[in-house]
């Protein structure tokens, strides 16, 4: 996937498996990361149009305009994307993820596993 036009809109709209790569020097901050672990990923949405305030929801025109804040937009004063991914596998500096609405290359942030409250 290269294009934002290809890119699913939500987890549920189809988002494919994907695989992170991170550089070799992060592999120990990946251990614990097993297979059906929930994370949340940040990710820097660098294609992001960076003036954009307001947009039709989901690019349609027949919805008002609204601020982005108040929508998924990509195009954000502040192009920070927050995902929840189910890890599936990992193997040395990639984890094989589900779910992920990103384009191809888009630079990651960080990882942090969904805690669920002890009981």
């Amino acid at each position: 996937m290269t294009g934002r036009a290809e890119a699913p809109r939500q987890p549920d709209e189809g988002a494919p498996d994907a695989w992170l790569v991170f550089g070799v020097q992060y592999v120990p901050a990946l251990d614990g990361l097993t297979p059906g672990t929930d994370a949340l990923l940040l990710t820097w949405l660098d294609r992001a149009d960076r003036d954009t305030l307001s947009v039709h929801p989901r690019g349609n025109a027949a919805l008002p305009i609204t601020g982005v804040f108040a929508t998924r937009s990509p195009d954000r004063p502040n192009p920070i994307g927050l995902h929840t991914i189910r890890i599936l596998s990992a193997a040395g500096p990639r984890i094989h993820v589900r779910n992920l609405e990103a384009l191809d290359g888009t630079p990651i942030l960080d990882v942090k596993p969904i805690l669920t409250p002890h009981r």
